[in-house]
């Protein structure tokens, strides 16, 4: 909304009208080249102040909102997964990336997770209140339960899971740091973040043969257009097609 009224600072914001909203989103197309997460940001802010704040009544106005642009993940292999945890000594990091990859977790819920949500009875991890304030079920591996087990008897952690050094969550950022040095000590130069791992779960459960609903149900996905997408990124069955070309007599 600072944008906005900097972007027409000659001009007496009440009087401004939809043509004006429509130059200012210009401008951040166009000139600023912004994101469409930033776009849809100030487009909402924009909508807020006229509609919420002013009333809803004073200003009418269409806005075409821009489509989020159809990117896909970054996934990294069964063999790159392997390297990750193979290459770790240290056992609280590599616990928790375990976690993360062999449940399908984001980095928050990984973090949030209390020695009660872990059910190693049913095999079950219990999500409380994620995204969209759901609650969920995901998988426990067994590989990974051994690994929490001698983590648990060396670090005896109270509440949370993974703790900080003075009690509390695990910092967020910790995680991201210790993935990235891990990732580039192995060798690998795919752009990948620690939610490359979420998305790197449920591809290879997909390549494995698990049925997308199930994945959906796992991943506390709303929709299934969500976990659609990595039937996009899946390479199962790529070694049987042959390109065109070579068919052609050259």
């Amino acid at each position: 909304m600072e944008d906005f009224i900097n972007f027409h600072h000659t001009k007496d914001l009440d009087k401004l009208n939809e043509n004006d909203i429509q130059s200012f989103l210009r401008h951040l197309v166009m000139e600023r080249n912004v994101s469409t997460s930033y776009q849809n940001q100030a487009i909402n802010a924009v909508k807020f102040y006229y509609e919420r704040v002013l009333g809803g009544t004073r200003k009418t106005y269409f806005i075409d909102r821009p489509k989020k642009e159809k990117t896909l993940p970054v996934v990294l292999s069964e063999e790159d997964i392997v390297k990750i945890f193979k290459s770790m000594t240290n056992l609280k990091h590599k616990a928790i990336l375990m976690v993360i990859y062999s449940a399908g977790l984001r980095i928050s819920e990984c973090i949030n997770l209390r020695l009660k949500d872990i059910d190693s009875a049913r095999m079950q991890i219990r999500i409380e209140q994620s995204k969209g304030k759901k609650d969920r079920y995901t998988l426990l591996s067994s590989k990974t339960l051994d690994v929490l087990r001698l983590y648990f008897k060396a670090y005896k952690p109270k509440e949370f899971l993974f703790e900080g050094q003075y009690g509390g969550t695990y910092s967020t950022t910790s995680i991201q740091t210790f993935f990235r040095e891990t990732v580039k000590r192995v060798g690998i130069t795919k752009k990948v973040t620690v939610h490359s791992l979420r998305h790197s779960f449920a591809t290879h459960l997909l390549e494995n043969g698990t049925n997308l609903r199930y994945i959906q149900s796992l991943l506390g996905h709303s929709s299934s257009k969500t976990t659609e997408i990595y039937t996009h990124v899946t390479t199962k069955g790529f070694d049987q097609l042959k390109s065109p070309m070579d068919n052609l007599e050259i």
